[in-house]
């Protein structure tokens, strides 16, 4: 049996068995009646949130260093967004912006053009979900270029549908016995300075990549590149200066799109606005999601307007997409981020965690990174004395966190990452007693 946790619940508050008594009943009737396809993390079911707290139905309160996936950057039930969602489903729930416009849809559209990095005409169209905005990406790339080949990079995450299903490079459990899959889509590889042999070389790991591009399908073939700046489910890799650039440049040159995938990176969860900001990049189209609704559902695409004018009418867009109440949603989130400065407020984040679990980095033999930027970190855990994924220990902390009042997420290619993603108005004193706790869980089971 582990040891208790040291650290006070303060932020917390853990007061029965976890699971409590109801998050069991609930658990028996989710066997019953919930497709074991969903899958769940945590063992407990959330009752009410406030900020970066999630109160389970036992009254249990958990520390949320996920924030459902990088979703409520502005906190959990923001009363300014609250307020913006009732006030819009008393006055208008749907009409389908293709059918009857409003006027939400084109201020989100304004705000995306206002945002989204680069110094030229913008034009958006809104979606759903993220797999939804990256699907459309690459039909607006196809169109626009007549090309068909699409180049993703290894260690990629970009949805569960069938089209980004093949363009996410992890199998288990994403892909496994749901192909065939969507054709011409080409993996290569993204820089990780950890691992990948060019260190900070990041010029020299994109020309590998081209090199590749060239060998698997040539460059006059292709429509688009798309990538993410910091690999989400890949286990938030920062990929070296130049790699990135040089991508963008040799795309450039040869008439191919860059595409920037900020679905969990964009919206002040980098510490920019976007984390194309931090390599200097201009993306030619660029998808959003998660944060932009504050906790409602809408993506988006959002590029260059040459190049989404090129679509035909109705070739893009969706009944559901722009949904009036997540456009008042999303309004609210972005208006938060403006007023509270959340970019500064990520880096800071940032800051307070590579302090304080920084000094395990050489301490700690089973801790071999701590990387990120702003308020999108992670820790990387190999085997003592190699550099071999460690994906047993990281399973071990992920449920002694849980077991302590930490709402924590796993990712990497290998599973031996955990990844934090804090709600960007997490107070300092909550953000601590987080961190002071996972801290203490990492050394003691590393020492086992």
């Amino acid at each position: 049996m582990s040891s208790p946790i040291t650290v006070p619940q303060v932020a917390r508050s853990i007061t029965t068995s976890i699971p409590g008594p109801k998050s069991v009943a609930l658990q028996k009737r989710y066997g019953e009646y919930v497709s074991a396809g969903v899958g769940q993390l945590m063992p407990i079911f959330a009752d009410h949130a406030s900020g970066s707290t999630i109160t389970d139905v036992d009254g249990n309160r958990f520390i949320d260093l996920a924030a459902g996936i990088a979703v409520t950057g502005v906190g959990n039930a923001a009363p300014e967004v609250v307020k913006a969602i009732q006030e819009e489903a008393a006055k208008l729930t749907h009409t389908n912006f293709a059918t009857t416009p409003y006027a939400g849809y084109v201020d989100v559209c304004e705000k995306l053009a206002e945002h989204t990095p680069g110094d030229f005409p913008k034009k958006s169209v809104l979606l759903n979900s993220g797999a939804e905005a990256v699907e459309n990406a690459v039909k607006i790339a196809r169109r626009y270029t007549g090309r068909s080949a699409i180049i993703v990079m290894e260690n990629a995450f970009h949805g569960r549908t069938n089209l980004t299903m093949a363009m996410t490079t992890k199998s288990m459990p994403y892909k496994r016995g749901f192909g065939a899959f969507a054709p011409d889509i080409y993996a290569v590889p993204y820089s990780y300075p950890l691992r990948d042999g060019f260190g900070e070389d990041g010029a020299a790991a994109a020309r590998a990549s081209i090199d590749k591009i060239e060998l698997l399908v040539g460059h006059e073939n292709v429509a688009a590149i798309i990538a993410e700046p910091v690999q989400g489910e890949g286990g938030f890799v920062v990929p070296a200066k130049g790699f990135l650039t040089t991508l963008n440049q040799w795309a450039h040159e040869n008439g191919v799109l860059y595409i920037s995938d900020e679905i969990q990176a964009g919206f002040c969860r980098s510490g920019k606005w976007f984390a194309s900001e931090y390599f200097d990049l201009e993306p030619d189209l660029i998808t959003t999601a998660k944060a932009l609704g504050g906790g409602m559902p809408i993506s988006a695409v959002t590029g260059r307007a040459e190049i989404m004018d090129s679509v035909q009418p109705g070739g893009i867009g969706g009944t559901y997409g722009g949904n009036p109440v997540s456009c008042a949603s999303a309004l609210a989130a972005v208006g938060l981020m403006e007023s509270r400065g959340l970019a500064d407020r990520a880096q800071h984040i940032g800051e307070l965690v590579t302090r304080s679990l920084g000094e395990l980095v050489g301490t700690v033999d089973t801790v071999a990174q701590i990387r990120g930027l702003g308020a999108m970190q992670a820790v990387e855990f190999v085997k003592p004395g190699t550099m071999e994924p460690n994906k047993a220990l990281v399973g071990r902390i992920v449920a002694d966190c849980q077991q302590a009042g930490l709402i924590i997420l796993s990712c990497g290619i290998n599973g031996n990452v955990i990844r934090l993603l804090p709600p960007l108005v997490i107070t300092d004193e909550e953000l601590t007693e987080a961190l002071d706790t996972l801290k203490e869980i990492i050394v003691r089971n590393s020492a086992r």
